[in-house]
């Protein structure tokens, strides 16, 4: 049973006649007539009564014409939603992204987009890197803002790059090893040799957060394989002011550096070489093969315009 032989049934029924049925239908009569015959046969019983003046309904004649009504109704709905979605009258959205990611995005990005599709649905999901991966690999999420891993990574995640941001030494103004770093064309802040920082304490994020994937990863590069660890923190904030007053030295993206940059008792920013590979990159993470609706392509091209 499907909707072509709900619709013949519905037709015969209204118009009561083969011909004229065929007609509306746009198909010859005694097609129409073999397909009825066949969907009798089917459900095992006459739904017609064949008299002179036309066909009537028999009594499953008249169960079948009221489900095929409602079933058709419903396909009529579905395709109205359908037309909907796929022209952003409505739909929703599952995406994921960081807590701090969400402060620079989300204010850039949400007015337009609801101003286009006021309609839609946004569930948004606020949690580190690591979560949101799970998530996306679970097909809770359609899509993901977030930073890039460091070593293996998903294979059937996509990560597309829009925006790279170097990490930055974040210290007390006062610290001793500050008069070592040196003023370098091309960096923003004096650069300070990372080895330098091998006997310090520091404050660092979590682990399954990736600033903390990334510091490690670049303290490795640079030979501190067991850095001393005074204390670990959630709020990359709370890090750097603290690193301000002198407790230790943290690592910090220069993007989120920013944001503390113009509070009174502010850290001393440094640079990093090059070399060291210290930073990470902002990409929309996607799982392979996974459908994306007009209003997610939509969302994402109003990401990278802002941020690409």
């Amino acid at each position: 049973m499907n909707s072509k032989e709900l619709l013949y049934v519905k037709t015969v029924a209204d118009e009561q006649n083969i011909s004229r049925a065929a007609k509306k239908l746009f198909m010859a009569q005694p097609s129409l007539s073999q397909s009825i015959q066949r969907i009798e046969e089917s459900v095992g019983t006459p739904l017609f009564n064949r008299t002179p003046t036309g066909l009537t309904l028999t009594f499953s004649g008249e169960q079948y014409y009221q489900m095929a009504t409602q079933v058709l109704k419903i396909y009529e709905d579905f395709e109205m939603t359908i037309s909907d979605i796929n022209n952003l009258k409505t739909g929703r959205i599952h995406f994921g992204i960081t807590n701090h990611l969400g402060t620079l995005v989300l204010a850039k990005v949400l007015p337009e987009f609801q101003t286009i599709c006021s309609n839609v649905e946004l569930k948004i999901y606020e949690e580190n890197s690591t979560e949101l991966e799970k998530m996306l690999l679970a097909g809770k999420l359609d899509f993901c803002i977030m930073h890039t891993p460091t070593g293996n990574r998903p294979p059937t995640l996509h990560y597309d790059v829009m925006t790279h941001d170097p990490f930055v030494i974040a210290m007390a103004k006062e610290h001793p090893l500050a008069a070592q770093a040196v003023e370098t064309p091309g960096y923003p802040y004096p650069v300070l040799d990372l080895k330098l920082l091998k006997d310090e304490p520091f404050l660092m994020l979590h682990r399954e957060q990736r600033i903390r994937q990334i510091t490690d990863a670049v303290l490795n590069r640079a030979g501190i394989t067991q850095p001393r660890i005074a204390l670990s923190l959630r709020n990359f904030e709370t890090a750097q002011l603290l690193a301000a007053r002198g407790l230790g030295v943290t690592l910090v993206p220069l993007q989120y550096s920013r944001i503390t940059s113009s509070r009174a008792g502010s850290p001393a920013l440094f640079c990093i070489d090059n070399t060291y590979e210290a930073g990470w990159d902002m990409c929309i993470t996607t799982q392979e093969n996974r459908f994306l609706s007009k209003a997610d392509q939509l969302f994402i091209r109003l990401v990278r315009r802002q941020f690409s």
